[in-house]
């Protein structure tokens, strides 16, 4: 799966991210199990990718309760969906994310957004879709997926909370 190594034979940041970004974003819906609370909802899992400066940082939920963030740099939170507090915020992401599934489209694309850039992604039975938009138009308008874009940044604030507990930051 890697092929750039760094010294003493360790894939780089990027490599990772990139290698796990891949699992997700080939994911067969059908082998997500649904958490209770999100019987009857049609997304099985959701990212909400941002792009900065000097990478990128991708948000993963599932409805396992699957909840991790890798950066392009190659640090990170896996397995974050164990904490309460996370399980919920993940929980409201993915009911925001489906709540507003018609405004997303099916994709093809799997690229990491620009610098200033958010893409939504949304899995449902029928394969990825999503939508893209600057990140202040989803932070600080009316965008119609700003909703989606504060539920996300709602776990994010629960994995910084757990990260800064445990002192060791993402």
């Amino acid at each position: 799966m890697f092929r750039r190594k760094q010294r003493g034979g360790r894939p780089d940041g990027q490599e990772v991210f990139q290698g796990l970004r891949t699992q997700i974003l080939n994911l067969d819906p059908a082998e997500i199990r649904i958490d209770e609370s999100l019987a009857g909802r049609r997304v099985r899992g959701a990212l909400m990718e941002m792009g900065y400066q000097n990478g990128a940082a991708t948000l993963v939920a599932l409805g396992d309760g699957t909840t991790s963030l890798y950066l392009s740099s190659g640090g990170g939170i896996i397995g974050a969906g164990a904490h309460a507090q996370v399980a919920a915020a993940t929980q409201r992401f993915l009911a925001a994310v489906d709540d507003h599934l018609a405004l997303l489209t099916p994709e093809v694309d799997s690229g990491v957004p620009a610098a200033g850039r958010v893409i939504i992604r949304a899995l449902t039975d029928q394969g990825w879709s999503g939508a893209e938009a600057p990140e202040d138009d989803l932070g600080g308008g009316p965008h119609p997926l700003s909703a989606v874009f504060q539920a996300g940044h709602g776990v994010l604030t629960e994995l910084r909370m757990i990260a800064e507990s445990q002192g060791t930051g993402a």
